[in-house]
């Protein structure tokens, strides 16, 4: 392992304490890795966000792989066994923020093209990276500022390889061909404060909402499809009162949260839960705020590539799935046909001494470069 570039890559990637949206430098070290590969690079900067879109050829297919060099904050550095921005070998295992999530994707992706071009430089086809350092923020202006430009200006892609850590217990185990959609909601339920002892003078909002939630909380939204489980709608945080025990509240807010699949779409949720509330004569405000759409690909092409790629490396027969969060596949996916998610396993994301096995990091890049060599052949 010692002699890995991809290793070398992503200990370097790791090293620049990128925390969202700070790309730290990561983006111009990889546009000095990918410009001697024959890549035009283009910078799109957007207020404090930094994208890259690298793109090499001018013929279809066009072949995208895609992926974020910003990392979560690390928490209480104290915590940390090695500090996590210092790349550390230890039990067989490369610890660092971004080491799955997704650091090591990016080197990797790097390295097979590398490998790929050396090998089969009369290639059919395009590649192209789109990189942002905007995925674990807001993610307003990231990747789907990207996608925009590229949809203004015509530019066509076919194929899309997101670098996110999909593996479970090892290495090739599950890739995303799809993720739910994220749709959340503030409904503010109004009541009249009073006196606790008096509530024939007040009006509780607490009491007044509780058969409606009640009623959203057993709805059944959809039942799933082929690829997707039912639509989930989740409250995540009630607040009401005075902090007092003898005042009856004004009003209530509850915050929740819809995944739903291709199954159902954001109107039809919308208009249900409206349809409940209403029946209980509620007086309320309700906002909505609309985070992704689902996306899907179905088993075609590129899922059949990478699924080959992960069989030749690894001897895994990798499962297709759609669980899990959001991702910036749900912007890509506006403008292209097939994407595909898949990278590391997910075990340590986001945590104190998140890693990654070193038995991993060769095996993922080969995985990469086999998927090209399955799509854009000589």
């Amino acid at each position: 392992m010692t002699t890995s570039k991809t290793l070398a890559l992503t200990e370097k990637l790791i090293a620049l304490s990128s925390v969202t949206p700070d790309d730290k430098g990561c983006q111009q070290h990889l546009i000095e890795l990918l410009t001697p590969l024959g890549f035009v690079c283009e910078t799109i900067q957007s207020n404090d966000v930094t994208n890259l879109w690298a793109r090499r050829g001018l013929s279809s297919p066009v072949f995208v792989f895609a992926g974020h060099t910003d990392v979560v904050p690390t928490g209480p550095v104290e915590q940390w066994r090695s500090l996590p921005f210092s790349p550390t070998h230890r039990d067989g295992k490369l610890y660092g923020r971004g080491a799955a999530d997704m650091k090591t994707s990016i080197a990797a992706m790097v390295v097979a093209c590398e490998e790929f071009i050396a090998a089969t430089p009369g290639h059919t086809g395009s590649i192209a990276f789109l990189i942002t350092s905007d995925e674990e923020g807001p993610a307003t202006d990231g990747t789907v500022i990207v996608c925009d430009k590229l949809k203004e200006r015509g530019e066509r892609i076919d194929y899309c390889l997101v670098g996110e850590p999909t593996s479970s217990a090892q290495l090739g185990d599950m890739i995303k061909n799809g993720r739910r959609g994220s749709l959340s909601g503030r409904l503010t339920i109004k009541g009249v404060q009073g006196h606790i002892a008096y509530p024939h003078l007040a009006k509780n909002p607490i009491h007044e909402a509780a058969q409606a939630l009640a009623d959203l909380v057993e709805e059944k939204w959809d039942a799933g499809n082929e690829y997707y489980l039912p639509t989930s709608w989740q409250m995540s945080n009630i607040n009401a009162g005075t902090g007092a025990n003898n005042v009856i509240p004004g009003d209530m807010v509850i915050d929740f949260n819809f995944r739903f699949s291709t199954a159902s779409t954001a109107e039809n949720l919308q208009e249900r839960v409206h349809a409940i509330l209403d029946q209980h004569d509620l007086q309320y405000d309700l906002q909505w705020t609309l985070s992704g759409l689902p996306f899907l690909t179905p088993r075609g092409t590129l899922s059949d590539a990478l699924s080959a790629a992960i069989l030749e490396e690894t001897g895994i027969a990798t499962e297709l799935s759609t669980t899990g969060g959001t991702s910036d596949g749900r912007f890509i996916a506006q403008i292209c046909p097939q994407v595909i998610e898949f990278g590391p396993p997910n075990a340590s994301i986001h945590k104190i001494d998140e890693h990654i096995e070193l038995r991993h990091i060769d095996p993922l890049k080969n995985i990469y470069r086999r998927t090209l060599e399955h799509l854009l052949p000589v």
